[in-house]
């Protein structure tokens, strides 16, 4: 369609312009043109006829004869002046998209408009701009990629803008028609959108990553709001970051460590690119992988991007933190030549963005108030998974030598105290740290043994706690507390007459029977006697229960006996009412007049 249109406006040239082209093929020129990168020797005539500034040039000036002319400023240089000339001289050539650009800009700085000539070069190429261009996204991409080296005229003639509102409608079109396509009837007869159906209306997303980061920055920002879908908007963010910096960078790929050795000159693009990218990142939840967050991160740490930028991305980290990964974690330190091994300050304030939207959803979300502090929770259920996470990040950077103690003991606290059912890993990763840190004071491992609940260590790790020598001694003794407690419960448990009997009963334990001086056949020793005194309680209690339940038997007897003879006697006393054998009925039959004195003298006592 374009080269049949771009044929068709050739076609159009004048006649005076072929003459132009036959005459002046053997006169001498008259005057040289000298533009940047390039000097043409030509006439006079077929340029002053078709532009206005040139013709404005000769004309003002003193001497008639001029003979050469500098445009340095011309937009595109030689190249597009070579085809304001050829246009001049009525030479035939193609408007493609890959020189409309150069053309509408070259045809406004030589005045080339329907004013001085008609048909002029800047009609046509508008014309093929608004015809051809706008209706194919491809070619407004081409276009867009040219416009790069003529800003700001192209902005100026409004061509970036008219190619960006192309490309934004257009691929809203092709969403649209990519979500009826998918449209389909379900079993039950209703209308539904087939997720599971390829979505074919993002093949644009590979066009747009030739595009220079500011104007396609530009294209998102329009197709954000046409309304594109922000999984696609993702879709095409990720892949323009990985064409623009895994070039150079190597912070994307996890299994190598990234080299810091690049110029910083070079890192200028980078760092822009991610700046970018991370500002034009959709608002939406779960949209944007994880991993490409991660990958971001490193490259902002490593480019040393501001401050903002590094911020919302550890707070679009955190609020999917539940879905990561310990590699993910594993942040090389870029800048801190000598300190820890990984960047412990940008976990921490992940866990701490973390935590905070954690309190922040379960203020908000008031009507599932008791949903949300089950332990089947998705909430909940994300608090375990991260707390599991961060145990095995502890116990990873746990062997590193500069790793301060203040880190270590703030990345275990900025997760709440609900958030481990079981401290096992968070023991383990303590156990690490103290094998690696020998030389730590008593009050230093006291501390850090305090972020343990003993409670909560597993049987194998209690018994593993319980002889480790390297944790202190006020920490054995919690131990072993908790593993006779943990033991007298199971016996307990084994009884099963005992089910009535309070657990708190049941973990009751003398002071000083333990001891950490205490042989462990002494510790079985007490375990025995304190059950024998238990099981003594237990016949003692047993007895009395027995003793409640005769008296209640014979309370129960006596009334039901008083209970019978208040029967009996208001029993008697309806039957005599009630005259069965007559007697009474003729009494009160053969005087009635001692009955109407009876009711009168009733009535004047009421009275």
């Amino acid at each position: 369609m374009d080269k049949h249109h771009s044929q068709l406006a050739l076609a159009k040239c004048s006649r005076h312009q072929r003459y132009n082209e036959w005459v002046f093929r053997d006169v001498p020129s008259d005057i040289m043109i000298v533009v940047d990168g390039g000097t043409f020797s030509l006439h006079k005539f077929p340029l002053v006829s078709r532009s206005g500034r040139i013709r404005k040039l000769v004309a003002g000036h003193r001497d008639s004869d001029i003979s050469m002319i500098e445009l340095l400023s011309l937009p595109g240089g030689a190249e597009s002046f070579e085809l304001a000339a050829k246009f001049c001289y009525g030479v035939n050539f193609e408007i493609t998209a890959a020189n409309v650009a150069q053309l509408c800009c070259v045809s406004d700085y030589l005045e080339m408009t329907d004013e001085y000539s008609k048909n002029n070069l800047g009609s046509r190429a508008e014309e093929y701009l608004e015809v051809v261009v706008s209706k194919n996204l491809e070619m407004c991409v081409e276009v867009l990629k040219q416009c790069e080296n003529l800003l700001p005229l192209a902005d100026e003639l409004k061509v970036v803008i008219r190619c960006i509102d192309a490309i934004a409608s257009k691929a809203c079109v092709e969403q649209i028609a990519s979500s009826f396509s998918r449209l389909e009837y379900s079993s039950s007869g209703r209308l539904h959108m087939n997720r599971q159906a390829k979505c074919e209306g993002d093949w644009w997303i590979e066009d747009l990553s030739v595009l220079r980061i500011d104007l396609y920055q530009r294209v998102i920002t329009a197709m954000k709001c046409r309304g594109v879908r922000p999984e696609s908007i993702a879709a095409s963010l990720v892949n323009y970051a990985q064409k623009e910096l895994t070039k150079k960078s190597t912070s994307w790929n996890q299994s190598t460590q990234p080299k810091v050795d690049v110029v910083s000159g070079s890192n200028d693009h980078e760092k822009v690119v991610v700046e970018t990218i991370v500002s034009l990142m959709p608002v939406e939840k779960l949209v944007v992988p994880i991993t490409f967050l991660f990958g971001l991160l490193r490259s902002a740490v490593m480019l040393d991007c501001t401050v903002a930028c590094r911020l919302d991305l550890e707070r679009r980290i955190g609020s999917q933190l539940d879905i990561a990964t310990l590699n993910d974690l594993l942040i090389p330190s870029f800048h801190n030549a000598g300190e820890t091994l990984f960047d412990v300050d940008t976990v921490h304030r992940i866990l701490v963005s973390f935590s905070q939207q954690e309190d922040s959803d379960e203020d908000m979300d008031d009507v599932s108030v008791f949903e949300s502090d089950s332990p089947t929770s998705p909430s909940q259920t994300a608090l375990f998974k991260v707390a599991k996470l961060v145990d095995n990040y502890l116990a990873e950077i746990a062997p590193d030598a500069n790793l301060k103690l203040n880190k270590f003991i703030a990345i275990a606290e900025s997760l709440p105290a609900h958030a481990r059912t079981i401290h096992d890993g968070l023991y383990r990763a303590i156990d690490v740290y103290l094998k690696a840190h020998q030389a730590l004071s008593d009050p230093d491992r006291r501390r850090l043994c305090k972020l343990i609940d003993f409670q909560k260590l597993s049987q194998e790790s209690g018994a593993h706690a319980a002889q480790n020598e390297r944790l202190p001694l006020q920490s054995i003794v919690q131990v072993l507390y908790f593993e006779q407690m943990r033991l007298r419960n199971a016996l307990f448990c084994s009884y099963p007459d005992d089910d009535h009997k309070p657990m708190h009963q049941s973990w009751r334990i003398n002071s000083g029977a333990v001891s950490a001086a205490m042989s462990p056949r002494d510790n079985y020793a007490s375990l025995r006697r304190e059950n024998k005194e238990l099981k003594l309680e237990l016949a003692r209690m047993r007895m009395r229960l027995n003793d409640l339940e005769k008296d209640h038997v014979c309370m129960k007897k006596n009334m039901e006996k008083s209970n019978s003879r208040r029967f009996m006697s208001t029993f008697t006393k309806k039957i005599g009412k009630l005259n069965i054998f007559g007697h009474s009925s003729s009494r009160e039959s053969s005087s009635p007049s001692k009955r109407s004195q009876v009711t009168d003298s009733k009535l004047t006592e009421r009275t």
